[in-house]
């Protein structure tokens, strides 16, 4: 038996969130027919929008029929702009200009590792078009509890901060001003403030999150609906089969809610 062909992607598109940046994005539209969230992926640091688990959830939406908004931020991916004049700060404003700007109605946020720190972000910002909010792998505060203190003060004292990725050959860099965005925007620690449900679906053997984040994040999250997943053995990537099954399904559940 022949397997059924993927869909293709939505084309690639550009946006301004007003001060001429040029950030790509990919967008799906919704089937006529059918009524549901906006599905909106929101990468990890330094990713883009199309690798595995943002393509695999495209997947979802072509087959369910469910609008889905994936973008890359600045500087990064498809869009313009230095790299390192990234912030999270500057990035949530891109995330919140392509809600604004891009879809109408409710959506349901999925960040990915540093995505899902944004996700948390833009909940507070747009509580009433935000709905849910699934955490693959979410790393809120990463610029906290993810330095040394040596690493911290290279930061500071030399701009910036190269380490080896265990992701390609180029190293990983963290720069002086995105480090310090962090700083600004830490949310654990005290009571997150949600008005949606909470998916948080994570790896317990993931090195680059530990899996005490996100039982922090589910103690902090101030909403009567937070879930957590663990994946015995997932690592931070959790692109595996299986892993990407579990993500689809807890998107496909709580989206079903949501008209």
């Amino acid at each position: 038996m022949n397997a059924m062909p993927r869909p293709e992607p939505a084309p690639l598109s550009y946006f301004d969130p007003g001060d001429g940046r040029r950030i790509a994005y990919r967008l799906r539209p919704a089937k006529p027919q059918i009524k549901g969230p906006t599905l909106v992926f929101l990468p990890g640091y330094a990713s883009d929008m199309d690798g595995t688990k943002a393509s695999e959830i495209d997947v979802f939406a072509a087959v369910s029929g469910l609008a889905y908004l994936r973008l890359d931020y600045s500087g990064t991916g498809s869009s313009g702009g230095d790299f390192a004049e990234g912030t999270l700060d500057r990035w949530l404003d891109e995330v919140i200009a392509a809600i604004d700007q891009l879809v109408e109605g409710p959506v349901v946020v999925i960040g990915s590792s540093m995505g899902g720190w944004l996700a948390l972000h833009a909940a507070q910002k747009r509580p009433e078009r935000v709905k849910a909010i699934v955490g693959v792998a979410a790393a809120p505060d990463f610029t906290d509890w993810g330095f040394t203190a040596e690493q911290k003060a290279e930061l500071q004292q030399s701009g910036k901060l190269e380490q080896p990725s265990p992701y390609g050959e180029e190293p990983q860099v963290t720069h002086r001003a995105f480090f310090e965005s962090g700083a600004a925007m830490r949310l654990l620690h005290k009571p997150v403030m949600l008005d949606c449900a909470v998916r948080l679906v994570h790896g317990d053997a993931d090195e680059d999150v530990p899996i005490g984040v996100a039982f922090k994040l589910l103690q902090d999250a101030h909403s009567g609906d937070v879930q957590l997943n663990i994946i015995k053995w997932g690592d931070h990537r959790l692109s595996k089969p299986h892993e990407i099954e579990t993500i689809v399904r807890t998107i496909a559940v709580l989206a079903e809610k949501i008209q």
